[in-house]
């Protein structure tokens, strides 16, 4: 007997945490229903979509590295805020099984600030590492709340044109924003920050180095202001060298379960029509970090 199902695609997929998320939540509501996982090659994107549209139990899937952006081209619509992103990590079949693409990594990566953003500020920057899928999400979400941004890559004309086409200065309320080479904060500065009282500064990893199998991320904590918050969005290892290093600076931290399960729970409802049961967000936790 057929169950709907959805599922988390990318290259390479094993680690991917999404299929023990949604399982869990799944379980607590008792919706007979799957989330599985699937390796999908980007010469393959096209056939997959195809196949599963016309499925009729297939209820959708999440995007993740490196096909973000590539799989735009095989959908029938992306939404806002997908479109002006340029990135989608969700797709669901909408009317008549037409392929949608949304991105919730927005509010996914929000949800931990919440509580800071609705403070008033005298201003607000974030040092963003990365220029990947996630770090268009982020850097629209930050633009759009004020910040003053500084994207470092490792290709800082890819950061620059990434920054005017997202995050117009005058349009994002915030001040002139940097392109930087990644490399730029990988070494000691002796740089004497500021007064930062009434301040929000942000250090967030949005590329995936540090994660496992990858290359480390390196950053020195001297290049951040005092009292910054450090975000990483590496979810394996959960608590990366990036994070401990914070940490030991004297910084709060945010680890990626927070984006991975705030971005599920806004999927989940497009997947299976009902909300996300958050109540059980700590048990959730103590599940991945096993």
């Amino acid at each position: 007997m057929s169950r709907p199902y959805a599922e988390v695609i990318g290259d390479p997929i094993a680690q991917s945490k999404s299929p023990a998320i949604h399982g869990f939540w799944l379980g607590k509501l008792g919706i007979e229903a799957d989330y599985r996982a699937c390796h999908v090659l980007g010469d393959g994107l096209a056939d997959y979509l195809a196949a599963r549209r016309a499925d009729p139990d297939w209820c959708g899937c999440n995007v993740t590295m490196p096909h973000k952006q590539a799989v735009i081209l095989h959908l029938y619509s992306a939404e806002e805020p997908a479109r002006s992103i340029g990135a989608v990590n969700t797709i669901y079949p909408a009317y008549d099984r037409l392929l949608a693409g949304q991105n919730t990594d927005v509010p996914g990566f929000l949800e931990p600030l919440r509580a800071e953003l609705e403070k008033k500020h005298y201003f607000r920057m974030a040092r963003i590492l990365g220029t990947g899928g996630a770090a268009r999400a982020i850097v629209t979400a930050l633009a759009a709340d004020g910040f003053t941004l500084v994207l470092a890559g490792r290709n800082p004309d890819k950061a620059r044109a990434m920054l005017d086409e997202l995050a117009p200065a005058k349009e994002s309320g915030g001040g002139e924003h940097h392109a930087v080479d990644l490399a730029h904060f990988a070494q000691p500065t002796d740089f004497a920050f500021d007064d930062r009282e009434g301040c929000l500064d942000l250090v967030v990893n949005a590329s995936p180095l540090g994660m496992r199998g990858q290359p480390p991320l390196a950053f020195d904590w001297s290049h951040a202001p005092p009292g910054a918050i450090a975000y990483d969005i590496v979810t394996d290892p959960l608590e990366t060298e990036f994070l401990t290093n914070a940490r030991a600076a004297g910084h709060r931290t945010i680890d990626g379960l927070n984006m991975l399960i705030g971005q599920a729970a806004v999927a989940f409802e497009y997947f299976f029509g009902q909300p996300a049961p958050r109540e059980h967000d700590a048990e959730l936790r103590r599940i991945l970090s096993s």
